[in-house]
C-alpha cells in the first residue's frame, strides 16, 4: 500500500517540517499532503517543498474550491508541477462548508454538486489545452455572462504548455458527490473513512466508474489517520479527542456540519448530537469527554507495534490504495516497515 505524509496547515506561525518530509521521501513514502482552512494556504508550501525534495508526490488535501476560480487553480497547480519537474503534483479539491465559503471567501454556497462538476471539467479543459476554454455550466461558465458582465469575455487557451495528466482528486463523503468523484476525478480523499465503512461507499464508487467507463485501476482512494506508537493507548486516544470535538461540535453550522454527518454515518449519531450540543454551549471539556474511545480508535493507528500492525491490516484489506500518516518520526519509520516499502530504515 502507498503511504502519504500529512502536514496539514499552519497554526499561528508558518512552519514547514522540511526534515520530516525529506525523511518520508527517503523511507519511500509516495506523497506529502498540505491543507488549508482560513490561514496558511495549501499551494504555496508545495512550491517550496518541490525545491527541497526530488521525487515524492506533492498533494493538496485539500484546496478549498471557493478560494480560487478553476482557471486560477489550474494555473497554480500546473506551475508547481512544472517547477517540480513534472508528474509530481496531485490536486485535491474540497468544497469546505457554507460558513467558510460565504463567511471567509464571500462566495455563495450554491449547489455544491454542480459546482464541483463544473470546476473539475473546466480545470481538465485548461490542462488539456486542446482549444480555447468554453464551458456552459449550471454553477460556473466560461466566458462569464452573468450579472455585471460586459459581454466581451474571450475564450482563452493557456500560454503555458501544461501537464495534461495532473491528477485531480476530490474530498467528498455524501452519496451523490462520492459517485460524482468516481465519475469525473482521478482519486478520492474520503472524509472520516475507516475500514468498517468502506463497503458503504463501494457501490457508489462502482456506479460512478461505470458511468465514466473506467475501472478501479484508474481510480485511487486514500484513507488516513493519526499514528501514535505508545504503550498507553488510553492517553493517546484522549490526545486526539479535542480536535474531533472541535470539528464535530464547532466546525460548521449547527445544521450543516460535514464532520458531524460523517460521525453519524459511522454509527455514532447520539454521540455526535451530544458533542455538538455541548460544544456550541461552550462546554468544551464536556464535549471532549463525550467523544467515544471506540470512534477515535477506529480512525487511528494507536498502540505498540503489534496492535498497529493488526489494525493496519484492516486498512490494507479494505480496498483503498493508500494511507496518509499523521505522526512523528517513530510513526513514519514504523509505517514504512509495516507497509513493506523496502527501503533502508536507517535513513
Amino acid at each position: 500500500m502507498k503511504l502519504g505524509l500529512s502536514i496539514g496547515y499552519s497554526g499561528g506561525e508558518m512552519r514547514l517540517p522540511i526534515e520530516k518530509v525529506q525523511l518520508a521521501e527517503r523511507l519511500g513514502y509516495d506523497s506529502v499532503w498540505t491543507a488549508e482552512a482560513y490561514g496558511s494556504d495549501a499551494l504555496s508550501p508545495l512550491a517550496y517543498l518541490a525545491a527541497k525534495t526530488e521525487r515524492i508526490k506533492l498533494g493538496t488535501g485539500v484546496i478549498q474550491l471557493a478560494g480560487r476560480t478553476p482557471a486560477n487553480a489550474a494555473m497554480t497547480i500546473a506551475t508547481i508541477d512544472a517547477l517540480a519537474g513534472g508528474g509530481r503534483v496531485i490536486c485535491g479539491i474540497g468544497v469546505s462548508g457554507p460558513q467558510i465559503v460565504e463567511g471567509w471567501y464571500g462566495q455563495p454556497w450554491g449547489r455544491p454538486y454542480y459546482r464541483i462538476k463544473d470546476y473539475v471539467t473546466i480545470m481538465k479543459k485548461i490542462l488539456a489545452r486542446e482549444e480555447p476554454v468554453v464551458h456552459e455550466g449550471k454553477e460556473i461558465s466560461l466566458p462569464f455572462s452573468g450579472e455585471g458582465a460586459l459581454g466581451v469575455g474571450k475564450p482563452l487557451k493557456s500560454i503555458l504548455h501544461m501537464n495534461p495528466n495532473i491528477p485531480i482528486w476530490l474530498g467528498t463523503g455524501m452519496e451523490s458527490t462520492v459517485r460524482l468523484t468516481a465519475e469525473i476525478a482521478d482519486g478520492w480523499l474520503p472524509l472520516g473513512l475507516v475500514p468498517e465503512t468502506y463497503e458503504t461507499y463501494r457501490p457508489w464508487i462502482d456506479e460512478g466508474l461505470a458511468k465514466a467507463g473506467k475501472d478501479r485501476s484508474q481510480f485511487d482512494a486514500q484513507g488516513g489517520g493519526a499514528v501514535i506508537v505508545t504503550d498507553d493507548v488510553q492517553s493517546a486516544l484522549d490526545r486526539l479527542k479535542p480536535n474531533i470535538a472541535l470539528y464535530v461540535g464547532g466546525m460548521g453550522h449547527k445544521t450543516k456540519n460535514f464532520h458531524k454527518e460523517m460521525m453519524i454515518r459511522r454509527g455514532y449519531g447520539d454521540a455526535a448530537e451530544r458533542i455538538q450540543e455541548l460544544y456550541l454551549a461552550k462546554h468544551k471539556r464536556e464535549a471532549i469527554e463525550a467523544v467515544p474511545d471506540e470512534f477515535v480508535d477506529q480512525g487511528a493507528l494507536i498502540g505498540d507495534r503489534a496492535r498497529i500492525q493488526k489494525r493496519f491490516r484492516d486498512w490494507e484489506d479494505s480496498g483503498i490504495t493508500g494511507f496518509t500518516v499523521s505522526g512523528n518520526e517513530e510513526a513514519l519509520r514504523l509505517m514504512a516497515e509495516l507497509a513493506r516499502l523496502n527501503v533502508d530504515l536507517t535513513s
